[in-house]
């Protein structure tokens, strides 16, 4: 991939992420970071609703191939380490109920929210 491509596709998953954060609040999730980043791994969007803490995926397709979105076991774990560090950072969120959700943000097409997509 050269670097014009590259650049083309981190714009297109920044756009799905804003999309996916305005969906979020639509919702009525409170979202508390964005792109968070850890020495053990990154979460795309952290978001509050109530007591609920969901760690979110965010996969931007531009076609129809859904397969592809679910996270690899290797990411899963990156993920849910990030969310560790997040929580120990932030030790007034440790009494919240996690979920890991993925979203899939496809151009022209609302965001699909895939609640407790999968479980450490």
């Amino acid at each position: 991939m050269n670097a014009a491509a590259r650049v083309r596709a981190y714009r297109f998953g920044l756009r799905a992420e804003t999309v996916c954060v305005w969906w979020l609040r639509a919702q009525g999730y409170r979202v508390l970071a964005r792109r968070f980043k850890a020495a053990v791994g990154e979460i795309d969007i952290i978001a509050r609703r109530g007591g609920l803490l969901a760690m979110i995926e965010v996969k931007a397709r531009s076609g129809g191939d859904m397969a592809q979105a679910v996270p690899s076991h290797r990411q899963r774990r990156r993920i849910t380490r990030a969310a560790e560090a997040y929580i120990a950072r932030t030790p007034r969120l440790a009494g919240c109920d996690i979920r890991f959700d993925l979203m899939i943000a496809r151009p022209w097409r609302l965001p699909r929210h895939i609640r407790d997509a999968w479980r450490p």
